[in-house]
């Protein structure tokens, strides 16, 4: 049901954030989370199928697929600043994001004559940088257009939406594999499909805000600069990288379980379907956990159960109930900081300067990502596969901790920022969703 409603902040309803009515969330953040759900069924069918894709049928080495993984994880990290700085910039987040669900799109369709390590490298490569021109932009417009109070809610609804397609998409590649077994091509068609689908809908049927400039103007590429060096972002930005440092890509964890417990090659993109079917359940809930006890606390907290999804993989088990457990885990990871990460740094800038300072802290996290799935496929081939997860979750212990440290005051600055803030949405009246 669809109905017009006007956001008020809670301290302008004489309310305290958590209390009173729960507010709706805005039908431009349902329609982002269906733009996410139909670009998650084409990416994740291709993100399932890729690992064995890539090292049984191109026979690509595990040094080779760890840095393919490793630009996977971290190339976007080349224009994610410069995403959220443009949709700043020109006050156009909609079609900077449009033009980088597009680039994805024309990604998938490039997988049909892509078969050595570079044109492979080429085609991810681009994938990955439209994913980096339209994720600070889109999570800008969610931001824009939620109340601060319940922000978190806000970006686990989008997620849990987006999920849903990541659920999706490995079904899709299992489905299609298991009637035609080795159909690698038919996947990513199929794959183009959806991702085009996406693209649709966000140009269609998105809302594009009109977003006044402040009275200092633009922003400026000096003014950015200093948003992106003021005190309050050090701490977050250092913890997020730390974290991001040690978190190895999903890929790697399940070519793990595969070795470990002998699953046939049909079954491997089920895995993902279990870390996302935690994910979707989590996202939400997780979501206003971190509006009511603390954002930091609760992205501190995903990373714990990311050490014992670590713990679980590497540890002296076998069977299908710790590999269960290793999935779920993970997907309680995701549901704790995807969402959470972005609701966090976004309270933290001004609103002409959100998406940049987003983007920042993505770029952070996908450069470390980039180094972590390089040393990590450098530290299975010198180790082996159960010593390289056992050192790196030991290593993830210690960064936690750190982390925690560095975070302890970071809730306290959210809430005194969003006591002061007035967000974009209380000036018109926006759509929501009950």
């Amino acid at each position: 049901m669809y109905i017009s409603v006007r956001d008020r902040p809670a301290s302008e309803a004489g309310a305290t954030p958590g209390t009173g009515p729960p507010r709706r969330i805005a039908l431009t953040v349902v329609l982002l989370g269906v733009v996410s759900l139909l670009t998650d069924v084409s990416a994740e069918m291709v993100n399932a199928v890729l690992p064995l894709y890539l090292t049984a049928e191109l026979g690509l080495s595990l040094l080779a697929y760890g840095f393919v993984d490793g630009l996977y994880q971290g190339v976007s990290a080349l224009v994610r600043i410069l995403g959220g700085y443009l949709g700043d910039r020109t006050a156009q987040p909609k079609w900077v994001a449009t033009i980088g669900y597009g680039v994805s799109a024309v990604s998938r369709i490039a997988m049909l004559p892509a078969h050595g390590l570079a044109a492979i490298t080429g085609v991810v490569t681009a994938d990955r940088l439209g994913k980096g021109l339209r994720t600070a932009p889109r999570d800008a417009l969610i931001a824009s257009v939620s109340d601060p109070a319940t922000l978190g809610r806000s970006f686990g609804v989008h997620r849990a939406l987006d999920t849903v397609g990541a659920a999706a998409g490995p079904l899709a590649a299992f489905a299609l594999l298991l009637v035609v077994p080795g159909s690698y091509r038919s996947v990513f068609v199929v794959s183009f499909a959806f991702a085009l689908a996406g693209v649709a809908v966000i140009a269609l049927f998105v809302p594009n805000p009109r977003i006044e400039p402040e009275p200092a103007g633009r922003l400026s590429p000096r003014r950015l600069l200093a948003e992106l060096a003021a005190p309050r972002l050090r701490r977050p930005l250092v913890a997020a990288a730390l974290l991001g440092l040690l978190t190895v890509g999903d890929g790697f964890l399940y070519l793990s379980l595969r070795e470990r417990d002998n699953l046939a090659a049909q079954l491997f993109p089920l895995l993902y379907v279990g870390t996302n079917a935690a994910y979707l359940a989590l996202a939400v809930p997780l979501g206003r956990l971190a509006d009511r006890i603390g954002r930091a606390r609760v992205l501190v907290g995903g990373h714990v159960a990311l050490l014992a999804s670590y713990f679980t993989a590497g540890g002296p088990f076998a069977g299908a109930v710790w590999t269960v457990a290793s999935l779920l885990l993970l997907g309680t990871f995701y549901a704790a900081t995807d969402g959470v990460l972005p609701a966090l740094v976004s309270r933290l800038a001004p609103g002409q300067a959100r998406g940049s300072v987003i983007a920042a802290a993505q770029t952070a996290v996908a450069l470390a990502r980039f180094a972590s799935s390089v040393l990590f496929g450098t530290l299975w081939v010198t180790l082996g596969r159960q010593h390289a997860v056992l050192l790196l979750a030991a290593l993830l212990a210690a960064a936690v901790a750190l982390a925690a440290w560095l975070l302890r005051h970071v809730d306290a600055a959210v809430r005194a920022a969003g006591a002061r803030a007035v967000p974009e949405a209380a000036a018109t009246p926006t759509e929501g969703v009950v």
